[in-house]
């Protein structure tokens, strides 16, 4: 009994001293991602691949007889409202396009986010007779599989262009393209930066004098935190177009 009750504790230990390495191995490889994700950050790199992925699929839009704007989220909700704005400002320079709003909801209600998303271009200027409702999709793929569906005749061979937000132009158009959509094209609603100068010295607005004054540096105040965020950004991307391919969908 006894030599059984020591075998058990070796075993415990053992088991216990290799689980302790392979979670210790975990947080050193994660720690290291985290501070070259961190170092890169400091670079300009997340910024030109966020780009990469928004321009990639570009072309000139002048010839679109349909533009697709696919919807981020509810409403009122920043990417969604970067979208419309763009949706309709390309869309007024031809007045004769249509627009598909492609974004799940229920579109006898009035307080519904693909309402308000089509509200929000008419108050930019979009008549409503111009606005084509798909409202069933819950992912790109699904949105392109129902507008293809659409009782529009040669609907595939139209001009599209694609108005997404940046980091979803490449997967957007390539996904359109795969169901046969071949005159696919992207727009992306990229933010854009403030003109003004936003430097500042820290003893002019009463900061503490033992205090960084970081006023002048604009790449830690703004431009780190923006990085960190493509990266997020870009990692899911990624993540999204590896899925799609390997369904086979782009």
């Amino acid at each position: 009994m006894k030599i059984s009750k020591t075998i058990a504790k070796i075993v415990r230990s053992r088991i216990s001293s290799k689980l302790f390495r392979i979670f210790r191995n975990i947080f050193i490889v994660l720690g290291i991602i985290n501070f070259i994700l961190v170092i890169f950050a400091f670079t300009s790199g997340p910024f030109w691949i966020y780009y990469w992925l928004g321009t990639s699929n570009i072309k000139s839009y002048e010839n679109t007889e349909y533009f697709i704007l696919l919807g981020g989220g509810g409403m009122p909700e920043e990417s969604n409202l970067m979208r419309s704005y763009f949706a309709a400002t390309i869309a007024k320079e031809i007045p004769e396009a249509k627009i598909i709003i492609a974004l799940p909801g229920d579109t006898m209600d009035v307080s519904s986010s693909i309402n308000i998303l089509a509200r929000e271009l008419i108050t930019r200027g979009i008549t409503s007779g111009r606005i084509i409702f798909e409202a069933e999709g819950t992912n790109t793929r699904a949105q392109a599989l129902h507008i293809s569906g659409f009782d529009i005749p040669d609907i595939k061979e139209k001009h599209i262009t694609i108005i997404t937000s940046p980091e979803h132009i490449k997967r957007s158009v390539l996904t359109f393209k795969k169901l046969g959509f071949s005159r696919s094209n992207g727009y992306p609603a990229f933010h854009r930066a403030i003109e003004s100068d936003i430097k500042y010295e820290n003893k002019d607005i009463g900061g503490k004098k033992y205090l960084p004054d970081v006023g002048n540096n604009v790449a830690i105040r703004y431009r780190f935190w923006t990085h960190l965020k493509y990266e997020i950004l870009i990692m899911r991307e990624f993540l999204a177009l590896f899925y799609y391919k390997l369904n086979g969908w782009i």
